[in-house]
């Protein structure tokens, strides 16, 4: 559904730190020809915005071009689309240029080499975004509660620290749903954000093996393993270095540096859940973008390439349930979410919230208050948890087993292309499936696969055993090569 490149390890919250976005990817950019749909972002002008984040870095090492040119570039973007998109919902743009101008007095002494100056900062100038749920320094930190809007970050996130110390600068913040647990990024405090490729659909995106310190809300429980979050770039190559800045002391557990040879890898694929009475079918768009890939890795690439039946992700939903529903290594009860809409503050009552929110009266989402109301019943326990445990532990071991560690599985991204705003509502469960990869804590890497007849982003997902993400993010490389990676919203 989304159309920039995504990884995440164990996501929980759809939690992303959106890196080249600033509508120029997630809330993006457009390029094509003079004419363009209204229902679409303006085409972009500037070349610079076209570039990723290791080719800008490079040149502004290389001294080839100012820091300030590029974060000013961004800026104007920013200014003429985030009107139509919603996607930025605080700048810091002031910020932003003294950072720049700083960049460019360091460069202009000559102190340090390019190789120098790669190795301490690898995005030295390079602008970002970071949503809204994660600390950043002076900035807002509600992550669309009503009752937090006051807040402001006092410091930086680890993550997003750890950006700035690779030399980033970030723009401003971007949307997100109601404490980030809805698939439309919508809230009562910035509103709604619209798809730069049809201002009428959702933007859609998630992400995740990175610290999590300073994002709200807060994880407890077993959702505190499972809450990360990832880079999402419009170009298959940021990923990598991207991911080796965020994740800190993590990087240890993966193998980043390993030469991976696509040809050699052993592909999965299946083109739905089996059947799930509670999610959409799969579109047939994203069955044929995925059949398209499997010829390509069959008749092109000369791949090893088997189609499988895993019966048990039709369980999708009620696994992601079981995860939530878990208790930590400690025995510690996870948060509830009822407990996160009031801020662990006056406790709230879903049912009167309900009646509020139908006179126009409460400060909550309809999507959060549907969560507070089933929340108890959604919730799983004794029997019921048991058995769920076991369908997760055994679905878990069947695909560990599959993929080893020189295979990936491709499977929907989503059941459709990015849905119209508000229909979310009637098809709640569809995140499944992302979320059944978060509820077994595998990594995975969403790939574009260019635009349907619509001109809405299609894409796959790519999925490997733990912590084999050099595998998928190889696959994600090889992918933007073979079928064209990131389409400029306006260019179809």
């Amino acid at each position: 559904m989304a159309s920039p490149f995504t990884t995440r390890v164990q996501l929980l919250l759809l939690q992303t730190v959106g890196f080249l976005i600033g509508l120029v990817g997630r809330a993006a950019l457009a390029l094509g020809s003079p004419k363009f749909d209204s229902r679409t972002t303006r085409p972009v002008t500037e070349p610079l915005l076209l570039l990723s984040g290791v080719q800008l870095a490079k040149l502004i090492r290389q001294r080839k071009v100012k820091c300030i040119d590029v974060i000013q570039a961004y800026i104007n973007r920013i200014k003429d689309v985030n009107p139509m998109i919603n996607g930025i919902v605080k700048y810091r743009f002031e910020a932003a240029e003294k950072e720049a101008h700083a960049v460019d007095q360091k460069l202009a002494d000559k102190q340090e080499d390019e190789a120098t100056l790669e190795k301490k900062w690898p995005f030295l100038g390079v602008p970002l975004t970071v949503k809204e749920a994660f600390q950043l320094q002076g900035m807002p930190n509600s992550s669309g509660l009503v009752n937090r809007r006051d807040t402001i970050s006092k410091t930086d996130a680890t993550v997003v620290a750890l950006l700035k110390e690779a030399g980033a600068i970030p723009l401003g913040i971007t949307n997100c749903s109601e404490l980030c647990m809805w698939y439309e990024s919508s809230n009562n405090i910035y509103g709604r954000s619209n798809n730069p490729y049809d201002l009428q659909h959702i933007v859609g995106g998630s992400s995740g093996v990175v610290p999590n310190k300073g994002q709200f809300p807060v994880a407890g429980g077993a959702q505190e393993w499972f809450q990360c979050t990832g880079p999402m770039c419009r170009y298959a190559e940021d990923l990598t270095p991207m991911l080796r800045v965020m994740a800190g002391p993590g990087i240890k557990k993966l193998k980043l540096d390993a030469k991976v040879y696509v040809k050699d890898l052993k592909f999965y694929w299946m083109e739905h859940d089996g059947g799930s009475f509670l999610i959409s079918k799969v579109d047939q768009d994203l069955i044929q973008a995925q059949k398209k890939v499997v010829a390509h890795l069959e008749g092109v690439l000369g791949a090893s390439v088997q189609h499988v039946k895993l019966k048990q992700m039709k369980y999708s939903f009620q696994l992601w349930i079981t995860m939530m529903s878990a208790k930590g290594h400690d025995g510690e009860e996870p948060v509830k979410f009822v407990d996160l809409l009031g801020d662990h503050g006056k406790p709230i009552n879903p049912l009167w919230e309900l009646i509020k929110w139908c006179l126009g009266l409460s400060m909550y989402t309809i999507p959060s208050i549907g969560l507070a109301l089933f929340e108890e019943k959604l919730k799983y326990e004794n029997e019921k948890y048991k058995k769920f445990k076991a369908v997760e532990e055994s679905l878990h071991k069947e695909l560990v087993e599959m993929l080893g560690d020189d295979g990936v599985f491709l499977y929907p991204s989503h059941p459709t292309v990015a849905p119209k705003h508000h229909v979310p509502l009637t098809r709640p469960f569809n995140f499944a499936y992302t979320g059944v990869f978060n509820a077994l804590g595998l990594p995975v890497t969403q790939c574009p696969l260019g635009l349907n007849a619509k001109g809405l982003p299609l894409g796959i997902q790519v999925v490997a055993g733990p912590f084999n993400d050099h595998l998928t993010l190889a696959v994600a490389q090889y992918f933007e090569k073979s079928f064209g990676g990131w389409v400029c919203p306006g260019k179809f």
